[in-house]
């Protein structure tokens, strides 16, 4: 009779276990990795990203210069060690993101958001930052420097000073 009993709680513990999985894939969101891409080593000269969303996705060590990222949402996407070279960046939202080592020289930043990102060891030389947001951006010293030297305008969407974001002086 104990071997029933037990037989039985066995079953039922399965089946319980079973439907409490199912329950909880079911419940997680179907596009959760959808949009999530890799174009990380990519030869990617001039191509045209702009408007799209591309959350979480990655570009690290990938050639991106001349391309456009105009308006696009790169939110907590990987840009280590990428190059952008007159890359249009034109209010990209690069927030929560890792552009780290990245070569920015001569992109267009005009109003993009570089909020809480990554960017220690990137290179600046000659970019268009007028209307970006970089609070609490995560930098070198001599960058900040540099980019306060550049620095004016107002970001649209947050309404927040790009000399104040970047704490200068």
């Amino acid at each position: 009779m104990s071997f029933l009993r037990s037989s039985i709680f066995t079953v039922f513990a399965v089946m319980a276990f079973t439907v409490m999985a199912i329950a909880l894939l079911l419940a997680l969101p179907l596009n959760a990795q959808a949009d999530s891409l890799s174009f990380s080593h990519a030869q990617l000269k001039g191509r045209d990203f702009s408007g799209q969303s591309l959350f979480g996705s990655g570009f690290a060590n990938a050639n991106m210069e001349g391309a456009n990222f105009e308006n696009a949402d790169v939110r907590g996407a990987v840009f280590s060690a990428s190059i952008l070279r007159n890359a249009n960046l034109r209010g990209t939202d690069f927030s929560s993101g890792l552009l780290d080592q990245a070569d920015f020289a001569k992109a267009d930043l005009s109003n993009a958001l570089l909020v809480e990102t990554i960017l220690l060891r990137s290179t600046f030389d000659f970019v268009n930052i007028d209307g970006a947001d970089f609070t609490d951006a995560i930098m070198d010293g001599a960058q900040r420097k540099w980019l306060c030297s550049k620095a004016k305008g107002t970001n649209p969407k947050t309404g927040v000073d790009t000399r104040e974001s970047l704490e200068c002086n």
